[in-house]
């Protein structure tokens, strides 16, 4: 992979590659804390901890964000490359994996946009259109095994500005302006890409109408 970080830092690929998976769960609140201010003060070990308890909610988000493994594993690089380098600007107003969620966001739209930028995918972002009923959205209705598959593979569908909305929004419950923020666009956009988003899923999940699918 081609370096999509300029000014990194010392840091290899190998340090970004956990060996042992850890469940965000088996490391308490206070030794990521500590971790993070070791890891602040250059020692490697520290960070590499940080890596293997946070790896498996970063690819997951990735993952979802830009649609393939391949592409996941680079843009997780890219996230713990800029990470390591800006971890000392890391105050702990939010949480570890918030901040880390927010760099994976930007990562993969930096990413989708160098891959797409020579294809045309038009996708207007006018004010007119705002959803006032975000508790009708597709993610939250998914309650069923078979609908969540059916929701996972629709959501592979969506154009990549919209899935990284929807994604934003409805599974990580980031606010508009934080999701404005990360993907570079305006709030109002925002919004307006999350009504296209939970409208294209709804037409794939329920092609036949909602009321008419329950019939069915």
């Amino acid at each position: 992979m081609t370096d999509a970080c300029p000014g990194r830092s010392n840091l290899e690929a190998s340090d970004v590659t956990p060996p042992v998976e850890v469940r965000s769960d088996q490391v308490e609140s206070k030794q990521v804390e500590e971790l993070v201010e070791d890891a602040k003060q250059g020692d490697h070990r520290a960070f590499e901890a940080l890596v293997r308890h946070t790896y498996a909610d970063t690819y997951t988000l990735a993952y979802r964000l830009v649609g393939n493994e391949e592409d996941a594993r680079d843009v997780v690089q890219e996230t713990y490359l800029r990470a390591h380098k800006g971890l000392k600007k890391f105050r702990g107003d939010a949480q570890l994996s918030t901040w880390l969620h927010r760099i994976t966001a930007n990562c993969a739209s930096s990413y989708l946009g160098r891959k797409i930028r020579h294809r045309h995918e038009p996708l207007e972002d006018g004010d007119d259109i705002v959803d006032h009923h975000p508790s009708g959205d597709p993610v939250h209705r998914a309650d069923l095994g078979v609908l969540r598959s059916q929701l996972s593979e629709a959501l592979m569908q969506l154009p990549p500005k919209l899935r990284a909305v929807v994604v934003l929004r409805d599974i990580y419950d980031l606010p508009h302006e934080a999701i404005a923020e990360q993907l570079d666009i305006t709030e109002s956009a925002a919004k307006v890409r999350l009504h296209r988003a939970r409208k294209r899923l709804r037409e794939r999940l329920y092609p036949l109408g909602e009321d008419e699918a329950h019939a069915v």
